[in-house]
């Protein structure tokens, strides 16, 4: 009698956890309303422009800042990519720690040095400080290190989640600032910063945000725009794919719905699907298509995304970022190569990587990705 009771206590807590299961998604959103973003007005533009302007060099100096225990894939390699296609500035990856820069949620990288390092050859700092998000916001090293650099006169750009690095570093007290969707509320808990809606990124008086993982590409034209004019940015925009760099943005089209919840306890429960996706490491490969593609592939929650060469050498990639292969191959089953997308200009790596997602996965998880991404399909 009593297992009989057991198990029918246990049955109704289960409909009851369900019940409330269920409850909890229908108070969700359904998909938001697709609408263009309203332009940027010229003076806020010229504005932004202007704020932006290089603090101390003629050719600036310029370090991409990661903790060596998970640091993010496009957050890191992105805006690296960019502004070394525009030849106008010295760019650097640094890392906190010796020895290679996991990321996640794929790849791993050997940077050009530490930031001991950095700080030996370059004593009065850099020109700006590119703050990717971490698998930690309150790393203490990279906390210090940022305020000293900041310090030293660098315009500190927080990419996506790095906003709330920035954030917990002080550098964003009393000033506008944006992060990725996801991640406003841990944003707003900190009352001296005020969240601005409908900006893909903000600048305010020598720190800026930005809004979810694509946004650094815009970012970083504009970067180069503020520092060599705009031809050169629509020369670099034109080699990545895309036409418009500015800051319109429009936040209500990202949000926690209800299919973005459902797709990713989905994809998660079906961990018996999970694919192990191969993908070659070749020498010269565009470090930012490689960066938006493992990204993509690995946010499906239906593949892991391994690389492979015929060695364990670092590959070059082709603006120099030396890639560690996963593991050692001369040769991935077809069935689990992803569509090569590495060789093509950023913006369309991704599109063409989200329609194969959608052509393996469905659509839901396609717009799961481009969701987690802050990116329009």
């Amino acid at each position: 009698m009593s297992w009989r009771l057991v198990i029918w206590s246990g049955a109704g807590i289960a409909a009851l956890a369900l019940t409330m299961f269920g409850i909890w998604l229908l108070t969700l959103p359904g998909t938001p309303a697709r609408a263009t973003p309203a332009p940027i007005a010229k003076d806020e533009a010229d504005a932004t422009l202007a704020a932006l302007k290089p603090p101390k060099r003629a050719r600036p100096l310029i370090a991409i800042v990661g903790i060596n225990d998970m640091t993010e894939t496009t957050d890191y390699l992105m805006p690296y990519g960019i502004l070394k296609r525009a030849d106008i500035a010295d760019v650097l990856l640094v890392a906190t720690q010796p020895g290679p820069v996991t990321l996640f949620p794929a790849l791993k990288v050997a940077p050009h040095g530490t930031i001991a390092d950095f700080d030996a050859r370059h004593p009065d700092g850099a020109d700006y400080v590119i703050v990717p998000a971490m698998s930690r916001d309150d790393d203490p090293v990279v906390l210090q290190w940022i305020r000293d650099q900041a310090a030293k006169g660098a315009i500190v750009i927080g990419v996506c989640v790095g906003a709330t690095i920035v954030a917990n570093a002080g550098l964003l007290d009393g000033k506008t600032a944006t992060t990725h969707w996801y991640s406003v509320k841990d944003l707003k808990k900190h009352s001296a910063i005020r969240y601005v809606r409908d900006r893909r990124f903000v600048v305010d008086r020598g720190v800026a945000t930005t809004t979810g993982i694509t946004a650094s590409m815009p970012m970083a034209l504009t970067l180069i725009e503020a520092i060599a004019g705009h031809d050169k940015a629509a020369t670099v925009a034109r080699d990545i794919g895309i036409i418009n760099w500015d800051a319109r943005h429009r936040s209500a089209a990202f949000s926690f719905t209800r299919p973005f919840a459902t797709t990713a306890i989905v994809n998660t429960l079906s961990f018996w699907t999970r694919e192990q996706l191969g993908v070659a490491l070749a020498p010269g490969l565009d470090e930012v298509s490689l960066a938006l593609a493992v990204d993509a592939w690995t946010r499906t929650y239906r593949a892991r995304l391994l690389t492979y060469a015929a060695s364990r050498e670092a590959r070059p990639s082709r603006n120099g970022v030396r890639i560690l292969p996963d593991t050692t191959a001369t040769d991935w089953p077809a069935e689990q190569r992803p569509p090569a997308t590495a060789t093509l200009p950023p913006a369309k790596a991704l599109d063409e990587t989200l329609r194969a997602i959608d052509a393996r996965y469905g659509a839901r998880t396609a717009d799961f990705v481009a969701m987690q991404l802050e990116y329009l399909r």
